[in-house]
């Protein structure tokens, strides 16, 4: 698969409890995305942040929290993007969804041999 030089990201941000049918959000993201055939999924977990109600989320030890911050960040071609989005919107109840332009340098999907 190819992605074209001009593309498009997707970021979602929610809480790592957010959950679809008894699983993680992000987890249905993910796999909605590898279904539709995108690019690639990433997710990452934030060890602290705040959304619309500004209630602190946060890994310290003393404030222990079970609902840190996951973004969801998806790259492909701007249609395949757009495509994604309706059934994104099925699948998310609270959170903030972006879109951003970006230039790809590169991709490739295998990862350098050790063999020398």
């Amino acid at each position: 698969m190819q992605i074209p030089e001009e593309a498009t990201l997707l970021r979602v941000h929610l809480g790592e409890s957010d959950r679809v049918h008894g699983k993680p959000a992000y987890e249905a993201i993910v796999l909605l995305a590898r279904e539709m055939h995108l690019a690639g999924a990433t997710v990452l977990r934030g060890s602290m942040g705040f959304g619309k109600s500004s209630r602190l989320h946060t890994a310290k030890v003393l404030r222990l929290s079970g609902d840190l911050p996951v973004v969801v960040e998806i790259v492909d071609a701007e249609e395949r993007v757009q495509a994604f989005l309706p059934r994104l919107d099925e699948i998310i109840g609270a959170g903030l969804v972006t879109l951003e332009r970006v230039r790809v340098l590169h991709y490739s999907g295998e990862a350098p041999s050790g063999d020398a």
